[in-house]
């Protein structure tokens, strides 16, 4: 009988655990050092809202997120966002996101060319991608300097950083481009022009006769309750759970490994690490690890604020907007969220979820949560119409919780897991800190592990 070890009850681990049980002749024992299991996801519900106080949802073109689902029994909770356009506030107005654009580039002409998210000076300089050429590289780059060379300063910061600086918490000018989004860079390869490419895949893609759907998946009852569900059903599959269970340190024992948790002594034949990466220096001193230990991670909070309709003035049919650099604010975003979810808020009640904390500010960390409202708030009635206070008001701060990839994040990573496999045969390093943040890419990563070892 073999016998894994996995730390930490996020998605990453849970998850872990899950493709673990399906095999014969494996004893897996799941460890967390909270109370909890899901991590960043927590649901709360409170007088017929479903809130999330960390993810909202995920990519429904992710699909593994949805195997998973259907796996243990939730695949009909599952429920896609109310479609309505998304908007930029930047030269401080609201603007729509040009109809067909896919991550802020344009696949359709018209509406690319009447869009006042940018200037017609800009609008001829994104034009220079169907002629620039690829652009030669041989590592790493990052995502800024990448569409700043293809498409312009003005077109990145007006439109496209926008969205992307909410998917990683890290300067759009030091993000890595092959760590995040290197279909880009792939797209641009086969195509010569990254505005053709896209638009080839949008038609090849495309049915003309399917309705349209929003790009988002979530759980009628809330993202808490995958992770419940995702729990009881490893449990039945025989995964040992300890919760409050300390793992004080992590020693080779010839071809095994001895574990030290809650002052107990276990061994086992495979460790797999899912923790946040600032966690690996207690176990694994005497590793070359000084890419962790620099490795930086954004702190963001959200502020959810519950309204009687009436006093939210808003006829706009979108599911809300993200923020330009360029604008003196302390909200990155905000979701319109009974617009985009039709669980989330009872009827005749507003609800908005406004996102705060970009990279290298300290706001999360040294503000009160009333100051945070504050600061939201005056955002909000600059940007929006808000008539009285909120019902209520929750402030979630989730500290150093967006691992930052900078230019050379996949080359380190791949380095260090090339370590591990010589050093420490059968303990594997994975989770947001690696190969992708997104709720999606954490499951991913826990199935390619447990492929890996078994």
């Amino acid at each position: 009988m073999r016998k894994v070890a996995v730390i930490g009850a996020g998605i990453t681990g849970l998850s872990a655990a899950h493709y673990l049980s399906k095999h014969e002749n494996v004893e897996v024992d799941l460890f967390e050092k909270s109370d909890r299991a899901g991590g960043k996801i927590k649901t709360h519900k409170q007088d017929g809202y479903t809130i999330e106080l960390g993810p909202e949802s995920y990519l429904a073109r992710k699909e593994i997120m949805t195997e998973l689902a259907e796996e243990i029994g939730l695949g009909d909770d599952l429920v896609r966002n109310q479609t309505g356009t998304s908007y930029i506030y930047v030269n401080d107005k609201l603007s729509p996101m040009p109809k067909g654009a896919i991550l802020g580039m344009p696949t359709e002409l018209v509406p690319f060319l009447t869009t006042d998210l940018v200037s017609a000076r800009a609008k001829l300089r994104t034009g220079f991608d169907f002629i620039k050429g690829p652009i030669d590289i041989y590592t790493d780059i990052s995502v800024g300097k990448f569409f700043r060379n293809r498409v312009g300063d003005e077109m990145l910061e007006n439109v496209i950083e926008p969205l992307l600086s909410g998917i990683y918490g890290t300067n759009i000018d030091e993000l890595s481009l092959m760590s995040t989004f290197p279909h880009f860079k792939e797209t641009e390869e086969t195509h010569g022009s990254l505005i053709k490419g896209m638009y080839r895949q949008k038609k090849n893609a495309s049915n003309p006769n399917a309705r349209k759907q929003g790009q988002f998946l979530q759980f009628r009852n809330g993202l808490q309750s995958f992770i419940d569900h995702l729990l009881s059903f490893i449990e039945t599959n025989g995964v040992n759970t300890f919760f409050k269970h300390d793992v004080e340190s992590i020693t080779r024992d010839g071809s095994k490994y001895l574990m030290r948790v809650n002052g107990e002594s276990r061994v086992y034949d495979n460790i797999i690490v899912t923790t946040p990466h600032f966690q690996y220096k207690r176990w694994f001193q005497d590793l070359p690890f000084e890419y962790f230990k620099h490795m930086g991670a954004t702190s963001v909070a959200t502020v959810v604020m519950a309204f009687e309709d009436h006093q939210v003035e808003n006829d706009i049919n979108g599911t809300g907007f993200v923020v330009s650099r360029k604008m003196d604010t302390s909200i990155t975003a905000c979701t319109w969220t009974n617009k985009k979810w039709a669980h989330a808020a009872p009827e005749g009640k507003a609800l908005l979820r406004a996102y705060v904390g970009r990279p290298g500010d300290y706001i999360v960390n040294e503000k009160s949560d009333e100051e945070i409202v504050r600061l939201a708030r005056k955002d909000l009635d600059n940007i929006m119409t808000i008539n009285g206070e909120p019902e209520f008001t929750i402030v979630t701060k989730l500290e150093h919780s967006m691992p930052q990839y900078k230019v050379g994040h996949k080359a380190m990573i791949d380095g260090i897991h090339d370590y591990m496999a010589e050093n420490y045969p059968g303990v594997v390093l994975t989770g947001a800190s690696h190969r992708g943040v997104g709720l999606p890419d954490c499951i991913k990563q826990a199935k390619e592990t447990v492929k890996s070892l078994i």
